[in-house]
């Protein structure tokens, strides 16, 4: 009895195991079927601004139907290419991760076309206590005094005179995976070139600030800028008008005096004559 019970139990274990062995042996068949390509990816970290070299890459099996757009089949076709973005290790080349065919390293490979770089000296309040970092967008604010109207005194004002710009260097890094704050001594923005004439002459009259920004914030704001006075709240003197007096009225001419006619004065003499009197005037 004892005998059949173990014969049972070997039996039942050797069916499991076929059925095991048969379902392992379909998927390993199944697998093998997937069609797949060979696809370039990085084997190290590469950082933007770097030429790619054979070093760098590799080859892997990667299935047909998920192949990324743009990637690469062979190394010749990435080898001596630019990298326009960082690519971490692992990561599949892509065609818009790298600047176009020729284009040399360094940070002139990262500038968008049409745009220019251009470094201004910061400190470290200006550089927003060092978080403007590659890959940040900040805004350009100038302070300066105002030109001297006819008559009056050029005023003091902040103004914001570039909004959105990206920050492509601080220093000479370039790398935009660290979020560690750097505080440095200047920052390099890319512009257009209309901005770029902007920032050179506000860098000239004034002194500039960073303020840092919202990175999927591209509402452009306008504002007039503010003056001391209105920082303070102080009212405009309004300059006293200097206009002549109204002329006196003119005077009333004045009527001539009549004065009555005086009687003129008669003289008189008294004349004897043989003891008669007489007065006679005249």
């Amino acid at each position: 009895m004892r005998n059949i019970k173990a014969m049972g139990l070997l039996i039942l274990a050797l069916m499991i195991g076929l059925a095991a062995a048969v379902y392992a042996s379909g998927w390993v068949s199944r697998q093998g079927s997937i069609a797949s390509n060979k696809v370039v990816v990085a084997v190290v970290d590469i950082e933007l601004g770097s030429k790619i070299n054979a070093q760098m890459l590799s080859t892997v099996d990667w299935p047909s139907g998920s192949v990324p757009a743009g990637a690469f089949n062979e190394l010749k076709d990435v080898q001596d290419r630019v990298a326009k973005i960082s690519v971490l290790r692992g990561e599949a080349i892509l065609e818009g991760k790298l600047a176009p065919v020729g284009t040399q390293g360094g940070l002139s490979a990262v500038i968008a076309p049409g745009k220019r770089a251009m470094t201004v000296r910061v400190n470290d309040v200006v550089g927003v206590a060092g978080f403007a970092l590659p890959g940040n967008y900040v805004d350009v604010m100038v302070n300066a005094q105002q030109d001297k109207a006819k008559g009056e005194e050029g005023k003091q004002i902040s103004k914001t005179v570039l909004e959105h710009v990206l920050v492509l260097a601080v220093a000479q890094e370039a790398g935009r995976d660290d979020t560690k704050p750097k505080v440095v001594s200047a920052v390099t923005l890319e512009l257009s070139l209309e901005d770029s004439e902007k920032l050179d002459l506000a860098r000239s009259v004034g002194t500039l600030s960073l303020v840092l920004r919202n990175q999927v914030d591209k509402d452009k704001v306008v504002t007039a800028g503010v003056t001391k006075t209105q920082l303070f709240g102080e009212k405009a003197i309004v300059p006293v008008s200097t206009a002549a007096a109204p002329a006196p009225a003119p005077a009333k001419p004045r009527s001539p005096v009549v004065r009555p006619a005086v009687a003129a004065i008669k003289e008189c003499v008294e004349v004897i004559q043989s003891s008669a009197r007489a007065l006679s005037c005249f």
